[in-house]
């Protein structure tokens, strides 16, 4: 009798183990009753790669890891969507909800009036759209503008005869003081590594900036006194530079510095700055096994930190731990310290899920302004020689760290969190130290590489 027993409970045991060691764990969607507004709901999770899943019927592929991803297309509405194995069942209600129409709201035109900027670093747009690759310059607290149109939630903001911005209306504010302002002056300086440009008004105005291959063409304008009133400099565009505007009362100072020349192939006298994308509660993407972005990067970082310092670069970290810290306050550590290079690092996943979602894969680098085109090629061509990621190319985005053009910036996506082939690269113990070495010699091979 007793010997039965023990058989017994020896089979449940092995019953709860096979169901514990082969049943699957979905990690996204986080609830199995939610709303998406999206056309397709997308499950990642890991299970035993003998066991075979379905999703609606759907079979599922699975990576050598036990890794998966997998879409269903919604219907508008509820959508039931069932997950099955040999060992467990599971079931999602997943409502689509009806997304708002964009409207694309009137131009209402008026007279020409004046309004003042009310804080720093106020973009000044091309578009009246709050997003995208649109900013044309960061206004600063008191400019005067002169609007004479509305559209949605922007201003539309009177340059010249030929050119109108836009603006957000919370960003400024109407005056009835008699605004005037008048040209004073303007000249410039060149030092060996940098040159600095002024021109100076009465009053606060309005500037752009833009790039062609060669220059640099800072412009400001004037239209209180003439709607064809613009003050422009055209400045030679070094090999590797930064530049800088900064504002006092009405006196423009524009800076274009070049970055210093390392002897040989090292990194001396350079400051660059480590990112390690999120932190704390920001977890960033979560992976096919369970895993957080946030973890991931911070293991590349580490070792990033450790392979510049060895090259002769002075080298700042954002955070050096699983901590929080915001958007701002890595763009103000990396000015403080005059950073030469911003170098962010993250790993990616699918923002707007499509129904193939394992062609989303490999490495892709952003850059923001044209200054950080030629890192980004450096690095993006060295990361994916060297991991032999699939290349997702080299692509433009307004990341707020990587929007300052006081430093040379990049944000690097080394690898797809939500692919279950790139979940096998990340997961090897070798995978943050291969990344580091090969993101340190595509910057070593950008400030060392002559043209």
């Amino acid at each position: 009798m007793k010997n039965m027993r023990a058989i017994f409970i020896l089979l449940l045991i092995l019953i709860f183990s096979a169901n514990t060691t082969f049943a699957y764990e979905i990690f996204l969607p986080k609830e199995k009753k939610t709303i998406m507004n999206t056309n397709y709901a997308f499950f990642i999770g890991k299970t035993n790669r003998d066991v075979p899943i379905t999703i609606n019927d759907e079979r599922v592929y699975i990576a050598s890891n036990g890794a998966f991803s997998h879409s269903i297309k919604l219907k508008n509405g509820e959508n039931r969507i069932i997950i099955k194995s040999d060992y467990k069942t599971q079931i999602y209600k997943i409502y689509k909800n009806y997304p708002e129409s964009y409207l694309n709201p009137e131009l209402v035109e008026f007279e020409p009036q004046t309004y003042i900027v009310k804080k720093d670093n106020t973009p000044l747009r091309s578009t009246p759209i709050d997003y995208g690759m649109n900013r044309i310059s960061h206004l600063f607290e008191g400019t005067n503008l002169l609007i004479n149109g509305s559209k949605g939630n922007f201003y539309r903001v009177m340059l010249s005869k030929n050119k109108e911005a836009w603006i957000q209306k919370n960003a400024v504010e109407q005056t009835s003081n008699n605004v005037n302002p008048k040209f004073i002056t303007m000249n410039s300086e060149t030092f060996k590594n940098a040159s600095k440009h002024i021109i100076e008004f009465t009053e606060k105005l309005p500037y752009t900036i833009d790039e062609t291959d060669n220059e640099i063409i800072f412009k400001v304008y004037n239209p209180v006194a003439s709607e064809d009133s613009v003050y422009t400099i055209n400045i030679r565009k070094p090999k590797n530079y930064t530049y800088d505007t900064l504002l006092h009362k009405g006196v423009y100072i524009f800076k274009v510095s070049e970055l210093p020349k390392p002897e040989k192939r090292t990194l001396e006298g350079l400051t660059i700055v480590v990112d390690p994308g999120h932190g704390g509660t920001e977890k960033g993407a979560i992976g096919c096994l369970g895993d957080y972005e946030k973890d991931i990067n911070l293991k590349i970082a580490n070792e990033l930190k450790n392979i510049l310092c060895l090259m002769g670069a002075n080298v700042i970290m954002t955070r050096e731990c699983d901590g929080n810290i915001e958007l701002d306050d890595r763009v103000k550590l990396a000015k403080k310290n005059a950073s030469n290079l911003f170098i962010s690092i993250h790993l990616n996943s699918i923002p707007d899920v499509k129904f193939d979602v394992h062609k989303n894969k490999g490495t892709s680098v952003y850059y923001y302004n044209k200054n950080s085109k030629k890192l980004a090629e450096s690095v993006f061509d060295s990361v994916t020689n060297e991991l032999n990621t699939r290349k997702d190319g080299i692509k433009t985005a307004s990341f707020a760290v990587i929007r300052p053009t006081e430093y040379i910036g990049i944000l690097i996506e080394v690898a797809y969190m939500t692919n279950p082939i790139d979940s096998i690269l990340y997961s090897k113990p070798e995978f943050p130290r291969d990344t580091a070495k090969a993101i340190a010699e595509g910057i070593l091979n950008y400030t060392t590489t002559e043209e």
